[in-house]
């Protein structure tokens, strides 16, 4: 009888096992993607693949100038994905020349997570109009099953040749966001271009977002997040503010995901796509427990004598 009752002990454990949350956070370098990208159905169709993946994604690098390339990506994610709704926000155009300016897009699955404010961060603000090249478009997120419940997220794509300089000002836009919107829970994130020849060793002390106190570099150092063979180096990163967010992270989920790799692409068909690989994080969830009425419980529990005796 005691060991009948330590079967069933062991079955309502199992009944009661935590559901881990899936809700990750992605970034993603889409290099160039624009009117003539959109077109090549078997990209778009990898892209797809890629960004359903994830609850939140920023795409960098967007160069849709005439507002209808982001549309068709987003028609194509809801047919290959129609148990999600996802829709997208966007910054303006940015750079500092008409020549070439590019959008920052977060792309976001309306069931799981709402937008609740967003705000262009002006490149002046410090005084440096030449601070940035693409200034931060910050939005604010809603994920009531998350265990974080809110956060922010700063993203940034920056110049390779102002590298230091742009990951440095970061600082500052941590800073006003987290005053202005009275929150420590924010993750900067983006392709950082923070390593190989765009981030010296000896500049990595100029850079409060580096030096700083409370600040989480979640990809680890080393990790190569291009596509070429050639190239390893870590220029796409996530960056979490504040030990309670940190704490929110699923231990060990930041990384890129090699979607050569898992798709089984060509080197040349990859980057077709993009010569980055996306970046990601997860982020730990509601603890849901099922729920056992007396009926099942005297079930499991007749069950248990049952496989008690053929044991025995």
């Amino acid at each position: 009888m005691k060991s009948s009752l330590l079967l069933f002990s062991f079955l309502l454990c199992v009944c009661g096992v935590q559901v881990a949350s899936g809700f990750k956070i992605c970034a993603f370098n889409l290099h160039h993607f624009g009117d003539s990208k959109v077109k090549k159905s078997n990209v778009v169709h990898t892209l797809a693949r890629i960004i359903t993946r994830c609850d939140v994604s920023l795409l960098q690098e967007v160069r849709d100038a005439k507002g209808k390339a982001v549309p068709k990506l987003l028609d194509r994610l809801n047919k290959y994905d129609p148990d999600h709704d996802y829709a997208f926000v966007a910054s303006e155009r940015l750079g500092r020349t008409s020549s070439y300016q590019e959008q920052y897009v977060f792309v976001y699955r309306t069931d799981t997570v709402s937008v609740t404010g967003q705000y262009q961060y002006p490149d002046d603000r410090q005084g440096d109009v030449d601070a940035f090249s693409r200034e931060p478009f910050v939005v604010r997120f809603k994920a009531p099953k998350t265990d974080i419940k809110e956060f922010v997220l700063i993203p940034q794509h920056t110049t390779p040749t102002n590298t230091t300089k742009e990951l440095d000002a970061l600082y500052d836009v941590l800073q006003h966001v987290r005053k202005m919107w009275d929150t420590e829970n924010v993750m900067l994130l983006g392709d950082f271009n923070a390593d190989c020849g765009y981030l010296a060793k000896k500049n990595r002390k100029n850079v409060r977002l580096i030096t700083g106190r409370n600040l989480f570099w979640l990809i680890p150092e080393k990790t190569d997040t291009t596509v070429k063979f050639s190239t390893s180096c870590t220029y796409d990163r996530i960056v979490v503010h504040g030990e309670k967010f940190a704490r929110a992270i699923v231990p060990s989920s930041a990384g890129p995901f090699n979607f050569q790799e898992a798709y089984r692409l060509s080197e040349e068909q990859a980057l077709e796509v993009s010569d980055h690989y996306p970046v990601e994080v997860r982020l730990k969830g509601i603890a849901d427990k099922v729920s056992l009425s007396i009926g099942t419980l005297l079930s499991l529990f007749v069950l248990s004598q049952l496989v008690f005796k053929v044991l025995t």
